[in-house]
C-alpha cells in the first residue's frame, strides 16, 4: 500500500491508497514541520494517530510532502524518523511546493502556495525551480496566514485597526500580552499560532474596507515579490494552493489583471489532485 503525506506546519492530510488505487484510509494529524519541531514532537504527533499507528508494518511506499522540508538537514531527518517507525516503507520526503505542483499541473507553470506559510516556483515540467530559498515565517511568508496573523496583532496593539474590528477581535481571541509572547517565544509552531489570527479577516460578517486593504497589501507584495520574479511570469499560468489563496481569490483575481498575468487553479487543499496523480502515474 501506498501513504501519502502533505503537511502544512498546522495540519497534515495522510491518503493510503491499494494496489487498485483505491483509496482506503484518510486521516490528519497536526502539521509535521522538521525544520521547525524536534524529533521527540514529530514522533509523539505520528503516533497520536491509531489509525496511522494499526498501518505501520502495512505501509511499501511513503512519499511525505511537507513544509520545512526544503533544505538537507530538516528532510533528512524527518526521512530517518519515517523510515524507523514506517519499518517497511519506502520513504521519500520532498518540500510541499512538489505536493502543489503535481495536485494542479504536469504542463509548465508557476505554482504557489498560500497557506499558513508561503511560496512559490516555477515548473518546467519535469522539475521545479525557486528563485531564492524560503527562510520562514520571521523574514518571509508574504500573505501567509501567519504574515496576515502578525498583521492583526499589530494593527491591534498599535492602534490601527478600526475601533469596532478591534472589539470583536478581542471578544474573539486570547490577546493578552503574555500570553502572546508565551505562545510565540515558548511553545512550538509560533507561524502555525500566528496563522490562527487570519480566520478572523474571513469569518467576520460585516467585511470592511480594512480588511480587504490588508489582503491586497499582501497579495501585491506577493505578486511582486514571488512571481514577477520569474522571466517566465508573463508566459505561463499561475496557479495557487491554500486556504489564504482559496479565501482571497477575488483579490488575487483583481490584482493579476493589473500586471496582466493568467491566473490558472486556484485550490484549497492539493491531496485530491495527489490521489489523481499517483493514479494515472504511480500505480
Amino acid at each position: 500500500m501506498i501513504l501519502i503525506a502533505d503537511s502544512g506546519s498546522t495540519k497534515c492530510d495522510w491518503v493510503v491508497l491499494d494496489s487498485s488505487g483505491n483509496v482506503v484510509l484518510k486521516t490528519n494529524t497536526l502539521g509535521l514541520n522538521p525544520a521547525i519541531l524536534l524529533e521527540d514532537k514529530l514522533n509523539s504527533i505520528i503516533n497520536s494517530n491509531e489509525e496511522l499507528v494499526s498501518i505501520f508494518t502495512k505501509i511499501t511506499t511513503l512519499d511525505f510532502y511537507g513544509a520545512g522540508c526544503g533544505t538537507e538537514t530538516p528532510r533528512k531527518n524527518l526521512e530517518d524518523l519515517l523510515s524507523a517507525i514506517f519499518t517497511n516503507a519506502k520513504v521519500t520526503v520532498q518540500e510541499d511546493m512538489m505536493a502543489a505542483v503535481l495536485s494542479v499541473t504536469t504542463e509548465p507553470a508557476i505554482v504557489c502556495i498560500l497557506g499558513t506559510g508561503s511560496n512559490s516556483c516555477y515548473f518546467d515540467g519535469s522539475k521545479i525551480t525557486t528563485a531564492f530559498p524560503s527562510l520562514g515565517y520571521i523574514i518571509m511568508d508574504d500573505a501567509s496566514g501567519n504574515y496576515y496573523g502578525k498583521q492583526l496583532i499589530q494593527d491591534y496593539y498599535y492602534n490601527r485597526m478600526p475601533w469596532e474590528i478591534a472589539l470583536k477581535f478581542n471578544e474573539e481571541f486570547s490577546i493578552n500580552s503574555d500570553e502572546i509572547k508565551t505562545n510565540l517565544y515558548k511553545k512550538p509552531n509560533p507561524n502555525a499560532y500566528l496563522a490562527s489570527f487570519a480566520k478572523f479577516i474571513f469569518n467576520t460578517e460585516d467585511q470592511d474596507y480594512y480588511f480587504y486593504n490588508i489582503l491586497s497589501v499582501g497579495i501585491s507584495k506577493f505578486i511582486k515579490t514571488h512571481i514577477l520574479c520569474y522571466f517566465e511570469a508573463k508566459e505561463v499560468t499561475i496557479h495557487f494552493i491554500g486556504s489564504i489563496a482559496h479565501f482571497s481569490e477575488d483579490i488575487i483575481k483583481e490584482n493579476f489583471k493589473k500586471h496582466n498575468l493568467k491566473l490558472g487553479n486556484i485550490i484549497r487543499k492539493p491531496m485530491d489532485g495527489l490521489i489523481e496523480y499517483y493514479r494515472n502515474n504511480k500505480l
